[in-house]
């Protein structure tokens, strides 16, 4: 008597990627960094070298106003991975990491910080994950060298990355972050003139997944990401890529009308069946009453529509590239 088969066979685990076998472009947005970001791109071109990853280094100038630009450009000059790109003005990190996005050959694109508070050596830690089949990788910090203010800034960008792109709960989003080919083409490809790389990140990626990595404290200076920059990030996300704050006028427009037919209601019984010291008092504020409240609610109607549009035929250029060395 045959023993019976077992009802499912056990799926070995696909062994992990060759990461030598590939390409890698890491960009680096430079803003106003000249004291550490030649250090920086130092320490990247030593840490993949050694390890033996054929690679590119992308610094893209983000208008900076002391000699960064100068810095980058003599390190394109006297290494051959290294591209520096210089920025008509300063665009924000996110047009500057589209900049590069669209310079990289690599296969695998990883983003980082211009001043080694995402220690080059962690780039490996993303690479062996990517390795393993995810098209999006995120750095998760163990421990975040940050001001209180960023920390809850990062929360509430996280509550809003949730809503809005889909991202999962147990996922934690960083701009220490390895992307594949096909994923970084569907973002270069966007239409949008107000890139959001997270967003885009988590909207043309399927696989994604985390892995610790350190955070050091900045080694020179003070952070560039201010407060201000923080809630140009959330008007960003909010206005480019959801339609939740006019969803919410709309709503109090709504309210507002509904209000006003009630309160027209109450004014055409009080005239008809009470008593208005004042003639004509009830004709027009029950008129006033029901037309605002249309006109309120129309334009909040409208107001879905243009919001729709203009993301539709939006196509004005993110940013403006004046130099690139090597030419």
């Amino acid at each position: 008597m045959t023993e019976p088969e077992p009802r499912a066979a056990m799926v070995a685990e696909p062994a992990p990627l060759d990461r030598t076998r590939f390409t890698y472009s890491i960009v680096i947005p430079v803003f106003n960094s000249q004291d550490i970001v030649g250090r920086t791109v130092d320490e990247v071109v030593a840490v993949f070298t050694e390890h033996g990853l054929d690679h590119e280094v992308i610094l893209v100038n983000d208008g900076s106003t002391d000699d960064s630009w100068e810095v980058i450009a003599e390190k394109a000059r006297a290494i051959p991975q290294v591209i520096a790109l210089d920025l008509l003005h300063n665009y924000g990190q996110h047009r500057a990491n589209l900049a590069g996005f669209r310079e990289s050959t690599g296969d695998y694109v990883i983003t980082m910080d211009d001043d080694l508070q995402n220690p080059p050596d962690q780039a490996l830690l993303l690479i062996d994950e990517a390795m393993t089949g995810k098209d999006a990788v995120f750095g998760r910090f163990i421990q975040k060298q940050a001001a209180g203010y960023r920390r809850l800034g990062t929360r509430l960008i996280g509550q809003m990355n949730r809503r809005i792109f889909g991202q999962p709960a147990d996922l934690t989003v960083s701009n220490y972050r390895i992307l594949r080919r096909d994923v970084v083409d569907r973002i270069c490809a966007s239409p949008t003139s107000y890139p959001y790389i997270t967003g885009q990140a988590l909207l043309y990626s399927r696989h994604r997944s985390n892995v610790d990595v350190r955070h050091e404290p900045r080694a020179v200076g003070t952070s560039n990401y201010s407060f201000l920059r923080i809630f140009r990030l959330v008007l960003t996300i909010l206005f480019s890529y959801s339609s939740y704050p006019l969803r919410l006028l709309a709503a109090i427009g709504f309210g507002v009308s509904a209000l006003s037919f009630v309160l027209g209601a109450l004014y055409l019984l009080k005239g008809v069946f009470g008593h208005s010291e004042v003639p004509g008092w009830t004709t027009i504020v029950v008129l006033m009453s029901i037309v605002n409240g249309f006109v309120i609610a129309l334009l909040s109607m409208l107001g879905e529509y243009v919001i729709r549009t203009l993301q539709s035929v939006s196509g004005s250029e993110p940013y403006h590239v004046i130099s690139r060395v090597p030419e």
